[in-house]
């Protein structure tokens, strides 16, 4: 019971922004890691959640995790959260296996 409040003070604490800008631009804050991409499906691991981003033509223009941001462009259709329950050991991020 103790242990559920304080996941839910965490939650309370996180400030998470998503500005899109006329279907072409996201900005997305609160970014941990971007797990996969391609021109149609982008997924990003936030504070809140698994990102997944859907359209066409779709690109990362700025990815920073130092700032915990990344934008998006392309012709964004759709965006949705799911619940983090990645398992992060199962061989790791797009990212961490580029950069090994």
């Amino acid at each position: 019971m103790i242990e559920e409040r304080k996941n839910t003070n965490v939650n309370q604490n996180i400030i998470q922004n998503l500005i899109l800008e006329n279907r072409k631009k996201l900005s997305v804050s609160g970014v941990n890691d971007v797990l996969s991409f391609d021109d149609q499906v982008v997924m990003v691991d936030t504070e809140l959640g698994l990102l997944t981003v859907k359209g066409e033509n779709i690109r990362i223009n700025k990815l920073s995790l130092d700032t915990a941001e990344v934008i998006i462009e392309g012709e964004i259709s759709s965006l949705s959260y799911s619940q983090k329950n990645i398992d992060k050991n199962s061989g790791g991020t797009l990212l961490s296996k580029i950069f090994k």
